[in-house]
């Protein structure tokens, strides 16, 4: 048993919650701007007085509406500027905030709703609403529907409850906001469910407080007030964005809001943020349409031979050397005809990411930390407020997920489970004892990962405990360490290995839709179906590479021997993949028998 820790640099207070973060950037920092907003096609500030304006307008509504102190109130939304805006509200209210993914389905609507009896939900369009009426019959609870974007009356949530509301002064709101203590629950936030029905993790104000107090300091030259900012794209109903809109108030550094991630490169260039947040995916992307570009302009060879200078550059920062004079020079050609175009689409700001989710891969940390963009990779679970591990940005060990949070203890069990322990923990899960005691077991949450500490408490990410695979003759494979290194290729979207109880490993893939065209014109092969570029003998010879590649991370005995190419995807609307994008392998197998069952016929 190992474990290591790092001492706090943030004091939770005990008499506040989270709406003093608001309260206070309007009394200290009231020009300040804290919320780029998109309007008319334009990015406008929002200072920290007028936000703070907006919440109370907002809250006085909800307060006349009836929401009481403790009670949960539903917000269904894509991310916007209303959503961080609506949850300050909440909590200035008294109430619980539950979040449901944009794209979650009527039942999982009426489970969630109905599991943290919801008084009220903000949804954000006619299909939202929609979907909420299709089960209200089943939520006896739900007295209040509110629409963000204006619904059939023409009336939007927003200024509906700031007229709601007119009747109630500020001093009322004020004692609302303060009705709330560090160990309230704060926000119920129900797992992806990739097993079972979701679960509600209850995360207090304390919760918040540790991570993000934490986090801000831990990465204080990152979240400089006045000078930081932040482009948030991910979902807000995800732990993950959740902790990037607390921080930013917290720091407080200039939140920006982007709803529909294909327009992502044109906002990065207009908001110009200071930082970047993602997911391995979105930074594989950059990457791969990097290169795409680079080929279709006959420059492919000069791409790759300046990734090649990136990668070792970056690992030449981690010997005591450091990079040759020959490498520096190469670095520096590289960087006017390479680096710097590609930082420029990244908004030409930002010289660090935090990424999580899964594993981003050393290839990719490296070539990004060498073109200047160093990618921070962190570690979580929703019933860790988000980030339980991160990278310093002064000392990444790039491949690692990174030291604890400070303030909290990281254990590695005798069987290599990832245990944990500190205030940035949930209280249990919502309406579930058993299962809060079986997770919380001796006060230390059982992630369910399996990983390892090094000597200076850096922690890796082998696997998982459900996932680990068995062969027939009696391997122990960990699926997510192959998975994540065949995934990286621009041709793969999504990669399941299987081979519980088989002879050998293998895998099913899935063609990234964006590339395919790219890569069929590039071949000459434009003039072939989708169907017949599936079969072609190039692609599945391109494939082979991508798997050849992720066999050099493993054994041979836990390397992939054949693969089978699926002509669907595997997305949420299919059911084979969660709104946080978490493969559902039980439903994958279940679904693909037939072609797992073709991977080993003889």
């Amino acid at each position: 048993m190992r474990e290591y820790s790092l001492p706090a640099l943030y004091e939770v207070p005990q008499e506040g919650n989270l709406t003093d973060l608001v309260r206070r950037n309007a009394a200290q920092h009231p020009d300040l701007a804290v919320i780029g907003r998109k309007r008319n096609g334009r990015w406008e500030d929002l200072t920290a007085a007028a936000f703070l304006t907006e919440v109370r307008e907002a809250a006085k509504g909800l307060i006349a509406a009836g929401v009481e102190p403790g009670d949960r109130v539903a917000l269904m939304s894509r991310t916007r500027y209303e959503w961080t805006l609506l949850d300050f509200a909440i909590w200035s209210a008294g109430g619980v905030t539950v979040p449901v993914y944009e794209t979650s389905s009527p039942e999982q609507i009426c489970w969630i709703l109905g599991d943290s009896g919801a008084v009220a939900c903000l949804v954000e369009t006619d299909d939202h609403a929609a979907a909420v009426d299709s089960v209200r019959d089943r939520l006896p609870g739900l007295r209040e529907v509110w629409q963000i974007e204006p619904g059939p009356d023409g009336e939007a949530a927003v200024p509906r409850l700031a007229a709601l509301g007119t009747g109630i002064d500020d001093r009322t709101v004020d004692e609302r906001s303060s009705a709330a203590d560090a160990d309230s629950p704060a926000t119920i936030v129900y797992t992806s469910g990739t097993t079972g029905r979701p679960k509600g993790c209850v995360l207090t104000h304390r919760s918040f407080f540790a991570e993000c107090g934490n986090v801000v300091e831990r990465l204080r030259p990152m979240f400089q007030p006045g000078e930081g900012s932040v482009l948030l794209f991910l979902p807000v109903a995800h732990v993950f964005g959740r902790l990037v809109q607390v921080a930013a108030v917290m720091a407080p550094i200039k939140l920006g809001h982007v709803s529909d991630i294909k327009t992502l490169t044109d906002e990065l260039g207009s908001f110009r943020p200071t930082m970047v947040l993602g997911v391995p995916r979105v930074f594989e992307k950059v990457f791969n349409a990097a290169r795409a570009q680079a080929v279709a302009g006959g420059k492919g060879r000069i791409f790759d031979k300046a990734a090649e200078v990136a990668g070792a550059y970056s690992r030449a920062l981690d010997e005591p050397a450091g990079p040759s004079l020959t490498l520096r020079l190469k670095h520096k050609l590289f960087d006017k005809l390479v680096y710097s175009k590609l930082r420029a689409v990244l908004g030409g700001r930002a010289t660090h990411a935090i990424s999580g989710g899964a594993p981003l891969g050393e290839r990719l940390g490296h070539f990004f930390r060498g073109v200047g963009f160093t990618v921070l990779e962190g570690y979580g679970l929703t019933e860790s407020c988000a980030a339980t591990a991160f990278n310093p940005y002064d000392r990444p060990k790039i491949g690692t997920v990174g030291q604890p949070l400070p303030g909290s203890v990281i254990r590695i069990a005798d069987d290599g489970e990832v245990l944990l322990h500190g205030e940035h923990l949930f209280t249990g899960y919502w309406n579930n004892p058993q299962a809060s005691e079986e997770a919380l077991a001796d006060g230390w949450f059982h992630t369910g990962d399996l990983g390892s500490l090094d000597v200076d408490g850096y922690l890796r990410i082998t696997g998982r405990k459900k996932e680990i695979l068995v062969t027939a003759g009696g391997k122990n494979v960990a699926p997510a360490v192959i998975e994540d290194r065949i995934r990286a290729h621009a041709l793969v979207a999504e990669c399941m290995v299987v081979g519980d109880g088989r002879p050998f490993v293998g895998a099913l893939l899935t063609v990234d839709e964006e590339f395919l065209p790219r890569w069929a014109a590039q071949h000459g092969k434009q003039h072939l179906t989708r169907e017949q570029l599936l079969s072609d003998a190039d692609l599945l010879a391109e494939l082979q590479t991508a798997v050849d590649e992720g066999n050099k991370a493993v054994s041979k005995a836990e390397s992939v021997r054949k693969f089978r190419v699926l002509r669907e995807q595997f997305t949420e609307e299919s059911g084979h993949v969660t709104p946080s994008l978490k493969l559902k392998r039980g439903v994958v197998a279940k679904d693909f028998a037939d072609e797992i069952e073709a991977i080993y016929a003889a």
